[in-house]
């Protein structure tokens, strides 16, 4: 397995000796040695009300993969740097009502971010198209959402593995939101490949579904990269919806483990990953699992 780098333990992991990490600069909270296989995993947690909590430590936490218990090694929360895709689905099965929803939160939510997040905006039909990069001011990205027009079919799950892609080798925490009915039309890629893709991706994906229903593929891509799927039916749902991603996005905790080897074949294999969290009452949403040799 390599070293999955992803914000900075991993990368610290890979590249020194001896560091602590921390949210805060004066209060070390893990340490650990080079050459280590670290594993990171983000994880949000909850309460009963569905808010998040905040103020957890290492001790509160248990990660298992493939079902064995692992020591974690390295620590971290707060509000980590955040790079992130969002994607409007513009083809003609969303014209109407459906797009103008789709546009009107995808800018709401863009201000809701940060100063500091780095984002850009993918226009999805028959293509994917990056119609405002990271380099853009956000007011700018703003303005090219606007310009939206409905535009061609609907190749949903190769958008999604673009999306994917885009954002491989970014730095930091990675994330992609993306407003869709979910109908998919004329995609060259499965819904098993998109799956696929995204479990070899450290982003997490938020589906936001626009319709009555909600495609399996988007409730399935969620679970699988500890993001979260929605569906948004009315226009007064929209501003709790963005909020509670927006706030999610906001707080989560960083873990780091080095795993307990059963026996490394060299072949690239799926590793399940839970992430409990030990006081009563709270659940833990992160990815399930990575692919590792």
């Amino acid at each position: 397995m390599q070293c999955r780098a992803g914000f900075f333990l991993g990368a610290l992991a890979c590249a020194v000796a001896v560091v602590g990490l921390s949210a805060r600069q004066d209060t070390p909270v893990a340490q650990f040695s080079s050459q280590v296989q670290l594993v990171e995993v983000y994880a949000t947690v909850i309460d009963a009300a569905g808010a998040p909590v905040t103020g957890l430590r290492r001790e509160d936490f248990e990660v298992y993969e493939d079902g064995r218990r692992q020591e974690i090694s390295a620590f971290a929360a707060g509000e980590f740097p955040l790079t992130l895709l969002l994607g409007v689905d513009r083809s003609w099965s969303m014209a109407g009502d459906r797009l103008r929803l789709a546009k009107r939160a995808s800018q709401t939510f863009l201000r809701s971010l940060r100063p500091e997040d780095r984002t850009m905006v993918m226009a999805i039909s028959s293509a994917a198209e990056i119609v405002a990069p990271l380099t853009m001011d956000r007011a700018d990205q703003v303005r090219e959402i606007e310009r939206l027009d409905p535009w061609s079919t609907t190749a949903l799950h190769d958008g999604i593995i673009t999306a994917l892609d885009r954002l491989e080798g970014e730095p930091g925490r990675q994330a992609i939101v993306v407003f869709s009915d979910g109908v998919d039309r004329y995609s060259r890629a499965t819904p098993a490949q998109v799956l696929e893709r995204a479990r070899r991706s450290n982003a997490l994906v938020y589906p936001i579904g626009l319709g009555r229903d909600r495609p399996s593929l988007l409730a399935e891509l969620a679970v699988t990269t500890g993001g979260r799927s929605f569906l948004l039916r009315d226009v007064k749902d929209l501003d709790k919806t963005l909020a509670d991603v927006a706030r999610e996005l906001r707080y989560q905790y960083l873990l780091g483990y080095t795993p307990a080897s059963s026996g490394a074949t060299g072949t690239p294999e799926w590793r399940s990953i839970r992430v409990a969290a030990r006081k009563p009452g709270l659940r833990v949403r992160a990815r399930d699992g990575y692919m590792g040799d």
